[in-house]
């Protein structure tokens, strides 16, 4: 019930973006894009943090006119840096954090923009991989290990900022095509043509990339170092066929196909997983 509700709002929201772009086009498009941008949930309050962020050391980075946070359970020289998904913050890793712990590793995890204790309204992967440049500059990870569009950020960080001190990253239920993400927006509101130009237009006039070119199999293409991608069979957010092309393309990785996990992906087996490829394999 709650499922058809929400697609009925969808479309009555559509219905009201499709109006109002004959009428004041330029505001049609402006909404659109918020909508599309900004998370509904995922903020914390500094006053109310989840339990497992209690227990960690907290900085604020400065990032131009934008602020992040990040979480550190302090350990050995050995550093992973954790990087969430939409509508979610820091403190999703918590089930996850108990394995990582038992290498004796330090873990960090940052909160994306306009999420957790992040600063902004306004969700965008290359905003959110300049503070994964910053906090991987800061604490000097060896893994990096995503979620979601997390997990495709972290593909795109790699990319457009490559560098020796990540040995190996791990992505979960990741979207590889952002032009797949758009259009599933797009028609979930049934937006018209005049709305879906000029959202393209928008990314290729501030982010410099075609959304066509903005694809997770391309980045990883260009990829050497060590890669675990899992994705789950029943993830009804992002199908697997997103997961299968980031693996197809990136030759230096595996792929786990899991099966009743859905989207979030949390499972003591998965987890047993990715410990073994981090820290028994090399």
């Amino acid at each position: 019930m709650q499922k058809i509700l929400y697609l009925f709002l969808a479309k009555l929201l559509g219905l009201y973006l499709n109006l109002l772009s004959f009428v004041y086009p330029k505001k049609a498009s402006q909404l659109a894009y918020a909508f599309f941008s900004e998370p509904r949930t995922g903020k914390l309050s500094k006053d109310k943090l989840p339990q497992i962020l209690k227990e960690t050391l907290t900085e604020t980075f400065q990032d131009g006119e934008h602020t992040f946070q990040s979480y550190t359970w302090e350990g050995n020289a050995i550093t992973i840096l954790l990087v969430h998904g939409w509508e979610s913050n820091a403190s999703r890793w918590e089930n996850f954090i108990p394995y990582l712990k038992k290498s004796g590793s330090t873990i960090v995890a940052i909160d994306a923009p306009a999420h957790g204790l992040s600063s902004g309204k306004e969700f965008s992967i290359p905003k959110y991989a300049e503070f994964i440049h910053i906090a991987v500059e800061k604490f000097k990870p060896q893994y990096i290990i995503g979620h979601s569009i997390g997990g495709k950020t972290c593909l795109y960080y790699h990319y457009a900022y490559p560098n020796d001190l990540v040995q190996k990253m791990v992505i979960l239920g990741a979207p590889s095509d952002f032009k797949v993400l758009l259009q599933n927006y797009i028609t979930m509101l049934s937006l018209n043509t005049k709305i879906t130009k000029t959202l393209e237009a928008h990314y290729l006039n501030n982010f410099k990339e075609r959304i066509e070119d903005f694809s997770g199999r391309k980045f990883a293409s260009t990829f050497s170092i060590k890669g675990l991608i899992a994705h789950d069979s029943e993830d009804d957010v992002v199908s697997i066929n997103e997961g299968k092309k980031i693996a197809k393309a990136w030759k230096t990785a595996q792929f786990i196909e899991t099966k009743g996990l859905g989207h979030s992906m949390h499972d003591d087996q998965l987890y047993q997983n990715i410990y073994q490829f981090l820290f028994e394999t090399e």
